[in-house]
């Protein structure tokens, strides 16, 4: 949706109509032409061509091309660059784009980096180290350009940003179940803080910030194969590290040269840190968090107000509880998360704000629930009889239409999706104004508190 509406400089100043009609017809069509052995073909010259280019082709990279296939009309050149234009006169806000860094032999849980794109830079906010959009995908070393890449087209990025493939049987086990802690504890090496052991001397400690001493515990035989048969991601994006040849590891524990979130496990061992991989591991960050917070996070943002529109399958609740708890153990300010676990005990919108932190950001939540649609056809009017039928929307039962496998809708489904989420918003555009509010005050209150 993003990369489609900003591929128009001016959309934000002109009537959406046009461009949801337009979803609508890709979204309606068959898709299987595009796996008509002619069109494979096609697919399969373009990997040809962009192996040839000096990228590492994967399973992702047909995904993207099945994407731009089965919700366009015909090879689009566009790239995430070139959105530049849709920003220059500070005529639309700023697209960011999100996947995580992974390591194919370790659990999400241990390991994984938020890398952040947008079309002026890619970059780990990790480690502070950004490159220019145009330049991802060419290799580098010690942050010099070696060899310059062709940067990939739009549908590419849709394939990386999206690569619901690159999922490993532990991901999996995630996905189905409640919990992974019985996996997760077999197929990782055990980290023990020994200077908690009583029957050690106290070692003085001459610098707070040194890291505290800790012995690694390899794990047996079985557990290395039960490892890699649970985390070994056949389908997985790769490019060229960008970080490859920097001495990063040197100066990683005094934490004076990176930016925040040292969050995995592996942060204990700076050998062990991305800048000794040839390549970026990158998958949806569904595969952690099913959602794009951290971006809007970093404290140079300085983010006021979040509206988070919900549109993910299964739990509506269940991302936004993950980044409160993310946030709360990464010492992150956000509001507090006080929600129903029962899709069907959601109301159409949450106002969460923290009015003892003004720096916090307030976040107004829109789960996809259908609530008072179901009487009303508009804010405060309600059904006729005959009307009753469209405000009946299956979102979530075992026939629903809207489930993530299904790539093609029909024109009544769609409608009654895009009516359904409509309503939602302007029955609560009070809340809306009321949250525009307290970020004003908010506002008003830090710039009273700072010195002159």
């Amino acid at each position: 949706t993003m990369a489609t509406l900003y591929s128009d400089p001016d959309w934000s100043s002109k009537n959406l109509e046009p461009a949801v009609f337009e979803a609508r017809r890709h979204v309606v069509k068959d898709k299987m032409p595009s796996l008509f052995p002619d069109q494979l073909c096609k697919f399969q010259e373009e990997l040809r061509q962009r192996s040839q280019e000096g990228y590492r082709v994967t399973f992702t990279d047909f995904w993207g091309l099945l994407i731009e296939s089965c919700l366009g009309d015909e090879r689009n050149e566009c790239k995430l660059s070139e959105q530049r234009a849709a920003l220059c006169r500070g005529q639309n806000p700023l697209p960011i784009y999100l996947t995580i860094n992974v390591k194919d032999d370790v659990s999400n849980q241990d390991f994984r980096e938020w890398c952040e794109f947008s079309p002026y830079e890619v970059g780990l906010q990790k480690y502070g180290a950004f490159i220019p959009t145009e330049l991802f995908g060419s290799e580098f070393f010690m942050g010099r350009l070696m060899k310059r890449i062709p940067e990939s087209r739009m549908c590419y990025m849709l394939g990386l940003w999206s690569s619901i493939f690159s999922l490993n049987l532990l991901d999996a086990w995630n996905l189905s179940h409640t919990s992974e802690e019985f996996f997760h504890r077999w197929t990782r090496k055990k980290v023990h803080d020994i200077e908690d052991e009583p029957i050690l001397p106290e070692i003085p400690k001459c610098d707070a910030n040194i890291l505290e001493t800790t012995v690694v515990i390899p794990g047996s035989w079985l557990s290395d194969i039960f490892r890699e048969v649970l985390t070994h991601r056949p389908f997985v994006s790769e490019f060229h590290n960008f970080l490859s040849g920097l001495q990063l590891h040197t100066g990683y524990l005094r934490n004076d040269q990176f930016s925040m979130w040292k969050d995995t496990v592996l942060d204990g061992f700076p050998n062990q840190l991305t800048e000794s991989a040839n390549h970026l591991s990158l998958l949806d960050t569904a595969f952690f968090v099913n959602s794009s917070y951290p971006p809007l996070l970093r404290p140079e943002r300085k983010a006021d107000l979040i509206i988070h529109l919900n549109y993910c399958a299964g739990s509506q609740t269940k991302p936004l509880k993950q980044t409160c708890e993310y946030c709360t153990m990464q010492n992150i300010p956000f509001p507090k998360c006080e929600l129903p676990d029962a899709n069907e005990d959601l109301k159409e919108c949450y106002l969460m704000e923290n009015s003892q932190e003004p720096d916090t950001p307030i976040v107004v939540f829109f789960p996809l629930i259908n609530d008072t649609f179901q009487k009303y056809k508009a804010p405060g009017v309600e059904r006729s009889p005959e009307e009753l039928e469209q405000g009946q929307v299956d979102i979530y039962g075992p026939k629903t239409p809207y489930a993530t496998k299904e790539l093609t809708y029909t024109e009544a489904a769609f409608d009654k999706l895009v009516k359904l989420s409509e309503y939602n918003i302007l029955n609560n555009k009070d809340r809306l104004l009321q949250a525009l509010r307290l970020a004003v005050e908010n506002k008003k209150r830090l710039k009273s508190q700072c010195p002159s």
